[in-house]
C-alpha cells in the first residue's frame, strides 16, 4: 500500500493514508515524498473529504474508519484495482507470484529492464538497493509488479494478483501459507488457478520446474507457452556457481546460449531468483547477454539479507524471513559462504500464520543449522510452540522482552559470528539496539 501511495502521489494526487504501525524504509519514503501518514485507524483521516478512498486489506468490517468510510458515500476502491485501473492499463505487465523470492526477483526484473533501458514502472514489497523507493510509475510500456497471493480486501476475497492480467508471469514456488485466510493448500492453488486463467496465449508463463506444487497447478489447465527453470540441465533455463564462494554464476538459455557474470548476492535460492529474473526479461526483449551485466550491478534489496551493520569482525544482517523454508534457505546459503564462522540467529515470528502455530515443527528443522538461535516469544504463542522448538536444545535461547534478548546476545556473540535478525516487522528495534551496544563494547 505504500507503494500504491508513491505511484498516486506520483501522478499528481495528493496522498494522505492511515496505519496503526509504519516504520523504516517505507515510512522514511513516503515522508520524502510528502505524504502525511495519520497514526490509527479512527475516522478523523477521513476529514480531508477525499475524493477516493484506497483500502489495504488491514481493514475489516468494525474498524472506526471503516464503518465512517461506507457510512459517508465516499468513493473507494482496494490497491490492487486501483493499480490495475490507473496504472496496468495498456502495458506489458511482467508480475512476479510465489511463496518465497517475489520481492528479489521482482526487483532483479525491474533492474535488469531499467539496465538496459527500458525504463520500467514498478509496484514491489520492498525497496531495491538501485532504486532506492518501492515504486515507479515509469516511462515505457513494461510494469513489474510483486503479485501477492494474499486476499484483495474486506470486500473482495479473491488473491491480490487476479487483478493484474499480466502478460509475463514468473511463478517461483508454492507452499502453504496465509493461514489466517486460506485452510489448506488448495485453497491457494485454486487462486493461482484464476491467475492462469487471466494470461493471454500471446503471454508466457516463467515456472519453476523443481516445485512440484507448480508442475500440479500447471495440470490444472494452463492456456500460456510454459518456460521451466531450474538448476538442472533437463530444464529450459538453468544456472549454476561457477566458485565455491557463490561469486560468480553461469546462466544457459533454452536456445543453448550460455554466459557468466559475477554478482554480490549468494544463495541457491537468490540463483533461482535471478534465472527467473533474466528468462521474464528476454519476454521484453532483452537478451540473455544483456541480462547477465545488468545481473553484476544489482545491489539487492533493503530487509532482504541486507548487511546493516559490521562491529569488528561480527556482521549484523536484516531478513525479512518469516516462512520457514525462506529461512533455511538463508541459514544455508550463510553457511555456504562462511564455513569457519558460527550463524547466529535472532527471530521474531510475527506472520498471521506462524502465530497460529501452523509452521511449529518446520520451524525448528528449518533453524536446526544455526549455531545460535535467540527466539522472541510472542505472548500469544501456546505451549505447542515450545514443545515444537524443544529439539534445538541449549542453542535456543527463548525471551519475551526485546531489551532483555539483546543484552544476553550481546554478552554471547563471538567474534567472526555472522548475526542474522528474522522479522516482517521492526523486531522491536532490537537489530540496531544490539549494533550500538557492540560499538560501545566490541569496537
Amino acid at each position: 500500500m505504500g507503494g500504491v501511495a508513491a505511484l498516486a502521489r506520483a501522478a499528481g494526487f495528493k496522498v494522505t493514508g492511515c496505519d496503526g504501525n509504519v516504520y523504516p524504509p517505507m515510512s522514511t519514503q513516503l515522508r520524502d515524498l510528502g505524504i502525511d501518514i495519520h497514526a490509527g485507524f479512527d475516522a478523523a483521516q477521513l476529514d480531508v473529504n477525499p475524493d477516493v478512498v484506497v483500502v489495504g486489506n488491514v481493514m475489516s468490517r468494525g474498524m472506526e474508519v471503516v464503518e465512517a468510510l461506507l457510512d459517508s458515500g465516499i468513493p473507494y476502491t482496494s490497491g490492487p484495482e486501483w493499480l490495475a485501473d490507473k496504472v496496468l492499463r495498456n502495458r506489458h505487465v511482467l508480475a512476479v507470484a510465489g511463496t518465497h523470492g517475489k520481492t528479489t526477483t521482482a526487483s532483479m526484473l525491474a533492474w535488469i529492464l531499467e539496465d538496459t533501458g527500458h525504463a520500467p514502472g514498478f509496484l514491489i514489497g520492498g525497496i531495491p538497493g538501485n532504486f532506492g523507493r518501492s515504486a515507479s510509475f515509469g516511462e515505457s510500456e513494461y510494469f513489474v509488479v510483486e503479485a501477492d497471493e494474499y486476499d484483495t480486501a474486506f470486500f473482495d476475497k479473491r488473491a491480490k494478483f487476479v487483478h493484474y492480467r499480466p502478460n509475463t508471469l514468473v511463478l517461483n514456488n508454492l507452499e502453504y501459507d496465509h493461514a489466517d485466510i486460506y485452510k489448506d493448500l488448495d485453497a491457494i492453488v485454486w487462486q493461482f488457478h484464476q491467475l492462469l486463467r487471466t494470461v493471454p496465449g500471446s503471454g508466457r508463463i516463467i515456472v519453476n520446474a523443481a516445485d512440484d506444487n507448480l508442475a500440479g497447478l500447471l495440470e490444472l489447465g494452463c492456456w500460456t507457452p510454459v518456460e521451466r527453470f531450474a538448476g538442472d540441465s533437463k530444464t529450459d533455463w538453468t544456472a549454476s556457481f561457477t566458485d565455491a564462494s557463490e561469486r560468480r554464476i553461469r546462466v544457459t538459455a533454452p536456445d543453448g546460449t550460455s554466459g557468466e557474470s559475477r554478482w554480490q548476492l549468494g544463495g541457491l535460492h537468490n540463483l533461482e531468483n535471478a534465472l527467473a529474473a533474466i528468462a521474464a526479461a528476454q519476454s521484453a526483449g532483452v537478451s540473455l547477454q544483456q541480462s547477465l551485466p545488468a545481473m553484476s550491478r544489482f545491489e539487492g534489496v533493503k530487509r532482504r539479507m541486507e548487511r546493516t551493520a559490521t562491529v569488528g569482525d561480527i556482521a549484523i544482517y536484516d531478513d525479512f524471513a518469516h516462512h520457514p523454508t525462506a529461512i533455511r534457505r538463508t541459514i544455508a546459503a550463510l553457511k555456504r559462504r562462511y564455513p569457519a564462522q558460527r550463524i547466529v540467529v535472532a527471530i521474531e515470528p510475527r506472520s498471521n500464520t506462524m502465530k497460529l502455530g501452523v509452521h511449529n515443527i518446520e520451524l525448528a528443522a528449518a533453524l536446526e543449522k544455526a549455531d545460535a538461535i535467540w527466539m522472541y516469544r510472542p505472548a500469544d504463542m501456546d505451549a505447542s510452540f515450545d514443545a515444537a522448538l524443544s529439539s534445538l536444545g541449549p542453542r535456543l535461547r527463548t525471551f519475551n522482552d526485546y531489551d532483555k534478548l539483546v543484552t544476553d546476545m550481546s554478552a554471547k556473540v563471538l567474534a567472526g559470528d555472522q548475526v542474522i535478525f528474522m522479522s516482517n516487522g521492526n523486531f522491536g528495534s532490537a537489530r540496531q539496539t544490539l549494533t550500538a551496544v557492540l560499538q560501545r563494547t566490541r569496537s
